[in-house]
């Protein structure tokens, strides 16, 4: 069985983002059963770990001696092994590869510039001077993938490991309406969220982080 190294506590405005629910959410939608193994900030820099997770974060899996870090590509391992989540046909498979990447190398980065300014450095002068720039670059990046959309369903004719990753990278904007108010993002989202598959992975995320949040608090 699938093991899944994801984080006991976060705090309020990181539930419900945190990466190992991308996985959670792939894993749901193809059927395969998993574990969860969950961490701390005193785990994630033991040796142990650092072997896992170079960086000492989540999400990691363990699978007959295979190791895998980073979402994306544990998201791509799960796909390749399910119909649910991926074409059976090598172009097929080829699209959905190409907006995996597309989510993580030019979107994420710009929707994760944003959100680093909104949360960490909101009060620092640097950040409210460079926050219209980067909103509208965002924004820019966004009105692409938009165009793109628009009239479709899903990226690729039907709901497959591409638009998992790219609602889950969207959903990184929740704090703004840049997102909710686009006519066709918004929907977009919305259907991905609105996945049973989606809601199972965001309970069972949510509930670890209120099993431990009076532990975590106490401590």
């Amino acid at each position: 069985m699938i093991k899944l190294y994801a984080f006991r506590w976060v705090p309020d405005f990181a539930q419900g983002l945190v990466r190992d629910l991308r996985v959670r959410w792939a894993l749901e939608e193809a059927g395969i059963p998993y574990e969860t193994t969950l961490i701390g900030p005193d785990e994630t820099e033991t040796a142990e770990y650092r072997t896992l997770q170079p960086w000492g974060q989540v999400p990691v899996i363990e699978e007959d001696g295979l190791v895998l870090f980073e979402s994306a590509a544990i998201v791509q391992y799960i796909a390749d092994r399910s119909e649910a989540l991926s074409p059976t046909d090598p172009m097929g498979r080829a699209k959905v590869a190409q907006w995996l990447f597309a989510a993580m190398n030019s979107v994420e980065p710009h929707v994760a510039n944003l959100g680093n300014i909104d949360v960490f450095y909101a009060d620092q002068e640097w950040a409210k001077l460079r926050r219209p720039s980067q909103e509208a670059f965002t924004r820019m990046k966004l009105a692409s993938l938009a165009k793109r959309l628009d009239g479709k369903t899903w990226l690729e004719g039907r709901f497959t490991a591409a638009d998992l990753m790219m609602v889950s990278v969207l959903r990184g904007l929740r704090h703004t309406d840049i997102v909710t108010s686009d006519p066709v993002l918004g929907p977009y989202v919305a259907r991905g969220e609105g996945r049973p598959a989606f809601q199972r992975a965001l309970a069972a995320q949510l509930a670890a982080f209120k099993d431990n949040a009076a532990a975590t608090e106490a401590a």
